[in-house]
């Protein structure tokens, strides 16, 4: 008896077809990425040198950075700094411009695209460089200053200056939450601003009773964003200390340091312990924030 079979339907040759398609984008997600994040776990349990066969020390990687290891506990210090202060300014800069920036007026477009430049320029080796000399003993700064009768340090060579020059530098990277912040605020209905008016709503309480709670969605965005960024920040701190970290470790970012133990010490193993406890620690201020969004994050539904 001849076996009838069936003939596959369209949806099931479209699926074929999508799984057919995505298959080059699976295979990197495994290749170029599960891979390494699984290679780096398994080394962090290792002491491997880059030339010779890692060997397995346990959690011995894990309990020297958290008992013997005084840059771990400054770069971790460091680290925080830079992200509890450089993503709120950045975002409450960024809103503020994108508030400005959604009044009609003319060359409106020319306006954005120019405050979004330093977006595209903030994270580049040849901005970094600038920054340096900006802030440096002979920089732009201290040249202001001294028209006022101010002396100047040298802001970039000083230990207690020198992590707030780059966070200055990362508030200066708003264009791309500005730009959120300006398609939030496009969607909000003007109805609201109408009606606020009316019941005698100056600008500042519609501010805070209408833009502010409509915008907590994209407040939220772009606080987790951020701070994940904030936290994978490098290029700045490695371009400006030279690599080092200095003066006196007042910019050892953790990536920085990561960097430092596993390509300057040629401790890979131990680096890829520190760059399972960044993952771990950024992986926590996420949840904490989605944790909190319950109470302040307010959604149309």
């Amino acid at each position: 008896m001849a076996i009838l079979r069936r003939s596959p339907t369209s949806a099931q040759v479209e699926g074929r077809s999508a799984y057919l398609f995505l298959l080059p984008w699976f295979a990197g997600l495994l290749l170029l990425t599960g891979g390494p994040i699984l290679a780096s776990l398994a080394l962090s349990f290792t002491d491997f040198d880059l030339l010779t066969a890692p060997s397995f020390v346990g959690l011995d990687n894990y309990a020297r950075m958290l008992t013997d290891d005084p840059h771990f506990v400054n770069a971790v210090r460091v680290t925080l700094i830079y992200v509890v202060l450089s993503v709120p300014l950045s975002g409450a800069f960024a809103l503020l411009v994108a508030v400005l920036l959604n009044r009609p007026m003319r060359g409106i477009g020319l306006y954005r695209a120019a405050y979004y430049l330093p977006s595209l320029l903030g994270g580049s080796v040849a901005v970094a460089i600038l920054w340096r000399q900006i802030f440096g003993a002979d920089g732009l700064i201290n040249d202001v200053l001294q028209h006022f009768g101010i002396v100047g340090p040298s802001w970039i060579s000083t230990p207690q200056y020198a992590i707030y020059t780059l966070i200055l530098l990362h508030v200066w990277q708003f264009g791309s939450p500005m730009l959120i912040f300006l398609a939030g605020l496009k969607q909000i209905p003007a109805e609201l601003y109408d009606a606020a008016a009316v019941d005698g709503a100056g600008p500042v309480r519609a501010f805070f009773r209408i833009t502010l709670p409509m915008l907590s969605p994209i407040i939220f965005f772009n606080l987790v964003l951020q701070t994940v960024n904030s936290f994978k920040a490098f290029t700045p701190a490695f371009i400006i200390s030279g690599g080092t970290g200095g003066p006196a470790d007042s910019t050892l970012f953790y990536t920085l340091f990561i960097y430092q133990e596993g390509f300057g010490n040629f401790r890979m193993g131990y680096a890829s312990a520190l760059a399972w406890v960044l993952l771990l620690v950024t992986a926590a201020f996420t949840a904490l924030a989605f944790r909190s969004a319950r109470y302040w994050v307010h959604y149309a539904d």
